[in-house]
């Protein structure tokens, strides 16, 4: 039995959700906790225009209000010729969890979320994700170099292991992000179809376990 966390860095949503995320494991600590990256925008082209801008500065007002989190609101509107290609950041997770399968995920993925929306560095670029990552992973007791974390993050095999998870999420019928789900005998439940607060998923998820309980 594990819980399985579908969602995207650069999903607002996920990052206000990402404080739930933390508090939840520090209540449930007897479950694990599988991340699939979603690729919200995975392999996007175009360039985010004024009207892009204002369209996610709403949906950040919104995350700040309900999670109490800061946004670096000038640092996307100083932005100039910024894809919002979500692929790469999705792979830097992909990379820190085959670099140290044993990690705290969560941390790694809100360090990288932190590093967009309040540090505002490109997190499109392979060099810039590698500082992060590797400096998150190194917090967390996993030295790794900035050199080493690039290397993974560029290998074929993490482009196709990121693939792989934007392809579970498919599978997992996830059309949203952030999902929370439980997994149990091969079978999921939705235990968050969106962003909620820790007290609403605790709810939900204790729910879903004593139906788990009852069936077994």
């Amino acid at each position: 039995m594990k819980l399985v966390y579908v969602a995207d860095p650069m999903c607002s949503w996920c990052y206000g959700f990402g404080k739930e995320m933390t508090q939840l494991m520090l209540l449930r600590p007897d479950l694990d906790l599988e991340i699939v990256v979603g690729g919200l925008r995975a392999g996007a082209t175009d360039v985010l225009d004024d009207e892009g801008k204002q369209f996610r500065l709403t949906h950040w007002r919104r995350v700040e209000a309900l999670s109490g989190l800061p946004f670096n609101r000038e640092g996307l509107i100083a932005r100039k010729n910024f894809v919002y290609d979500t692929e790469p950041i999705c792979r830097a997770v992909v990379a820190a969890r085959l670099i140290a399968p044993e990690i705290d995920l969560l941390a790694v993925f809100r360090a990288l979320q932190t590093a967009f929306y309040v540090d505002a560095v490109d997190t499109t670029d392979g060099r810039v994700l590698a500082r992060f990552g590797s400096e998150a992973m190194s917090r967390l007791g996993f030295p790794t170099d900035i050199s080493f974390f690039y290397k993974v993050w560029s290998d074929v095999k993490t482009i196709a292991a990121t693939k792989s998870d934007f392809s579970r999420a498919k599978a997992l019928g996830v059309r949203s992000f952030p999902t929370l789900l439980l997994e149990n005998a091969g079978e999921m439940r939705v235990i968050s179809p969106g962003y909620a607060q820790v007290n609403e998923v605790v709810l939900s998820l204790d729910a879903a376990l004593r139906v788990t309980d009852l069936q077994t």
